[in-house]
This record gives C-alpha cells, structure tokens and sequence, in this order.
C-alpha cells in the first residue's frame, strides 16, 4: 500500500513538472549598445530589463551588455538581423543603413532643442519613418526614442568659425549623417569605433571630436582635449529597437508590456540627460576646459549651402516637416 502511494506520488510529481514546466521555462534575451554602464541608457535599460521581468513573471529576463561589449554599433545593428542580440539602443544614423530616409534627423540644425526633439518622437512624420524602417528591416521595430543631447565639438586646436575648421582631423561616427558638419567645413570627418575614441585622441590620430556634453563626461574626452566649442549642431537622439524575430516570438500582451518599459525607460533616461546637460558647462569651466560659445548660423548656413539633402539619400520633405513642428 505504502509504496503504491509513493509510486503515484512520484507520478503526479512528474505530471505536474511536465505541465508547468514550459510555463515557468526562463527565456534569455540580449540588450546591446556601446554606452558606459555609468551613462542614463544604461542605468534605464537595465530597469526596463527587470521590470519587464518582473511583468511576465520571470518568464523573460534581459541581459543588457554595455560599453560595445557585443560590437561596435555596426555589429550591434548587423546583430538584429543576425538573431545574434534581440534588443540594441543604437542612433538612427546606424539604423538608417536599412531605410536611408530614418536618418533625416541628423541632418545638421533639425532640432531646436531638446524639446524639439521630444515634439519630433510623438509626431506622424516619425511614425512614418519608424514603420518605413520596420518594412525595409524585415520587422525590426522601433519602440523609443530618447534624447542624447546636443552634439558639441571638442578640439586641441580652437576654432569659432567654420573656416577654422578646414584641414582639421575630427573623429565621427562611422556614418554619412555625422560627416555634413567637417565635410561643409573643410575638416577631415575620420569614422573611428567609439571604444577606440579616447586613445585617437590622446595619441593625435585625429584632433578632434564632436559628442554630447553628457557623453564627453562619461568618455572622458576633456582628459585629452584642450577645447570644448559650443557647435550643437546634432540635437541627437537614441532609438530603441527590438529584433523582428522578437516581436514574432511575443504574445501581443509581452509585446505591449516591452513596449511600455521601453518608452518609459526612455523617457526617464530623457529627463536624466537634459538636467545633466544642463549643468556640464560650469563643471568643465571649473576643471580648466576652455568652453567656447559660436555663431551657429554661421555652421548652419555653410552645412546647408554645400551639403544638398539628396546626397545623404534624404527626403528635403521629411525635413521640412520636421522643422516646422511647433
């Protein structure tokens, strides 16, 4: 009798194990960029990793690995397509490889300021362009935006007019969209791997830079750099995409619950950048950087009177509508 029972115990045991089993199977996701795990996009993406976590009652848990860790932005891109990473946070500029026009918010002077750019996140034109990259990339999809900051450049030599720039070596991303501004100028725009930046400018591979004042913090570029000039011309910003193959995994309730981490996640790492860029100014002053205000028109109209829109494969039409945001 005793041991009937242990035998249908071990039974029911096993049957239950069977049935909840695939429930409570734990699936693993990648989350990449090429930011410092000091910096507000990773802060939040990891928030965003155990909320979403927490929401599906542990069913998904999100590793996010940071500082290029899995590649440079390009791989990190290549990786959606790839299944090699099913979440990254990458710049438009990169993500525009798969739809061109998705890059014309890189443009030179778009954006007013940050608020623009928010204004530009809730708006049909990029809706559009969002669901235009979705096509063209098989499915990957764009779920936020976040704000990155106004781009400034940061040089040995000083310069305070577009002319001052010419023959000047200054790193950029490696995309077309951040070559405009040098390219107007007559710099020597020099696409460079971000990890790689901080040592091309302390052994004089290149001169200078361009980045936000948040990020110039966290790379540590004013070690290196005698010169900080007020350009801002890229108010930039950061895309989160989820993998095609993700979303196709998800029931519509996991896509909505990532969704809604995601853009929430953004919208904090918003706020966190917009106060800290706001008070970098004083602080590099106080560590001796030289920090140099310009006449910006005068950058704008030499970007625009030597840099036609059709040659960065952008729509003048998407830009229009974009500058006319109110």
């Amino acid at each position: 009798m005793s041991q009937r029972l242990t035998v249908k115990l071990i039974a029911a045991c096993a049957l239950a194990a069977a049935v909840a089993g695939p429930a409570f199977a734990q699936t693993k996701l990648k989350w990449a960029h090429v930011y410092e795990t000091s910096e507000p996009y990773h802060k939040w993406s990891v928030w965003a990793g155990e909320e979403f976590k927490k929401r599906t009652n542990g069913k998904y848990e999100i590793q996010v690995f940071p500082a290029s860790s899995l590649g440079k932005e390009s791989d990190i891109n290549q990786g959606l397509q790839l299944g090699t990473v099913d979440i990254i946070i990458t710049g438009a500029s990169f993500a525009a490889r798969s739809f061109p026009r998705l890059a014309v918010s890189y443009y030179p002077f778009t954006f007013r300021d940050a608020d623009h750019v928010i204004k530009y996140s809730k708006s049909d034109v990029f809706r559009e362009l969002a669901e235009g990259y979705k096509k063209a990339s098989g499915g990957n999809t764009i779920t936020a935006l976040t704000y990155y900051g106004a781009r400034h450049a940061t040089s040995n030599k000083l310069f305070t007019t577009c002319e001052q720039m010419k023959g000047l070596k200054m790193r950029v991303p490696d995309a077309p969209a951040y070559t405009a501004l040098p390219r107007a100028c007559g710099a020597n725009p020099t696409p460079i791997a971000f990890a790689e930046v901080y040592l091309a400018l302390q052994n004089g591979t290149v001169d200078a830079q361009e980045n936000p004042l948040p990020t110039i913090e966290a790379k540590k570029f004013y070690e290196v750099q005698k010169n900080i000039i007020l350009t801002g011309h890229i108010a930039d910003a950061l895309l989160t995409i989820n993998s095609g193959s993700l979303m196709a995994r998800l029931t519509p309730a996991e896509q909505k619950i990532l969704v809604d981490v995601q853009q929430e996640a953004a919208e904090r790492a918003t706020r966190d950048i917009q106060k800290r860029e706001g008070e970098l100014v004083d602080e590099f002053k106080k560590k001796g950087i030289n920090v140099v205000a310009v006449n910006r028109d005068d950058f704008r109209q030499h970007v625009l009177k030597a840099i036609t829109f059709e040659s960065m494969q952008l729509d003048k039409k998407d830009y229009d509508r974009i500058v006319n945001l109110k």
